[in-house]
């Protein structure tokens, strides 16, 4: 496998520095939280080797929202960046076959690519409001596709499919005999009627997700995928003891306290993302310079600068940057016009949420050209 390093990755706010940023509107997640907020003791906690599949309570509560699913249908993996390592890497072989909807998580696009796969790329456009044209799916199956590679609520535009769709999708891929990637991290971040989740539909899909997003939880990197074939799921234990064995006993205890508390936390959660989404609505109304479709779900949006301004695109970004502290997800990271850019906006405190957009407008009027 030939790995490069993702630009999603080398540019993020972590590598850019922190301390060189204001306004971070480039988290795709809620605000983080501390092991204070938790409220639990790990002092008794054995530091020994994990259960392989991973920790059996965690692997519970993560299966109680739906009647079809058990605990033996989840493997606990070192973030949803691992378990999306870990299908393609098992299930992929150079030459290989696969269609993945763009724009994207760049993992999902990156370890085929490594892999040496052929791809096969279901655009989303601003035009078509980033909706999945099912029918254009359907006709880019092959007898020897691999597998479909989705996500909902979808990074980085918040677009939604409705449970009526997720279902004919299933039937096209159950009827096609592949398999479903359903890349579901923002599952919980809904601004309607929560989806079940994709994997209790059908065997031949697998769902993929992890505390880093919706709870705030990135440090302990705990994700999971779910599925209901036992074969597939053997396969995928044996890729994960080979990579690591087991997971961090440590970070599967946080980790099963923190969806312990789930009934408490997720409404607060999403009273937070709804509050700033209305507060980047309100902005984007006003912004006669930019223009958006609105997201239905997750606690990110696409918004593009409107084509007729005249600008030189990369001095916008080094003003944005270096001149109001204000730092984005810009196009490129999802394999887009750096017209578009990623805004994060459950991450930062409402009053750095509103002096970043400030920033970006002030950004622009500075760059455009007279």
């Amino acid at each position: 496998m030939k790995y490069i390093r993702m630009s999603i990755e080398e540019e993020s706010p972590e590598q850019f520095g922190y301390d060189r940023i204001k306004y971070n509107l480039a988290e795709s997640s809620v605000s983080d939280r501390s092991l204070r907020d938790l409220g639990l003791n790990l002092d008794d906690t054995l530091l020994c080797y994990g259960d392989h599949v991973g920790h059996a309570g965690l692997r519970d509560i993560l299966t109680q929202q739906s009647e079809s699913l058990t605990g033996e249908d989840v493997l606990v993996t070192t973030g949803a960046s691992a378990a999306l390592f870990i299908i393609a890497s098992s299930l992929l072989e150079k030459g290989d076959h696969i269609i993945v909807v763009r724009p994207n998580y760049a993992t999902n696009i990156e370890t085929p690519r490594a892999i040496g796969c052929e791809i096969s790329f279901l655009e989303l456009t601003f035009e078509n409001e980033f909706r999945i044209d099912t029918d254009e799916l359907e006709s880019m199956i092959r007898p020897e596709t691999k597998y479909v590679s989705l996500t909902c609520p979808h990074n980085p535009t918040g677009a939604m499919l409705d449970e009526t769709e997720l279902q004919h999708i299933i039937n096209i891929i159950e009827k096609k005999q592949c398999l479903l990637l359903f890349d579901e991290t923002y599952r919980e971040m809904t601004f309607g009627e929560m989806l079940p989740v994709a994997a209790s539909f059908n065997p031949c899909v697998i769902s993929v997700s992890s505390l880093s997003k919706t709870y705030g939880l990135p440090a302990i990197r705990i994700g999971w995928l779910v599925c209901q074939d036992k074969d597939l799921m053997h396969l995928f234990l044996c890729a994960k003891e080979q990579i690591g064995i087991c997971g961090s006993v440590v970070d599967e205890a946080i980790g099963f306290e923190a969806l312990s508390q789930r009934d408490h936390w997720l409404p607060e959660i999403n009273r937070h993302i709804r509050e700033a989404f209305h507060i980047v609505k309100d902005w984007l109304a006003a912004e006669k310079l930019m223009e958006w479709i609105e997201p239905q779900g997750s606690c990110v949006c696409f918004p593009r600068i409107k084509d007729d301004v005249p600008l030189d695109i990369d001095e916008f970004y080094k003003c944005l940057n270096d001149k109001y502290g204000t730092f984005v997800g810009p196009g490129h990271w999802f394999e887009r016009s750096r017209r578009h850019f990623r805004i994060g906006y459950a991450w930062p405190k409402t009053e750095e949420l509103k002096n970043g957009l400030i920033g970006i407008s002030k950004a622009l009027r500075d760059v455009v050209k007279q």
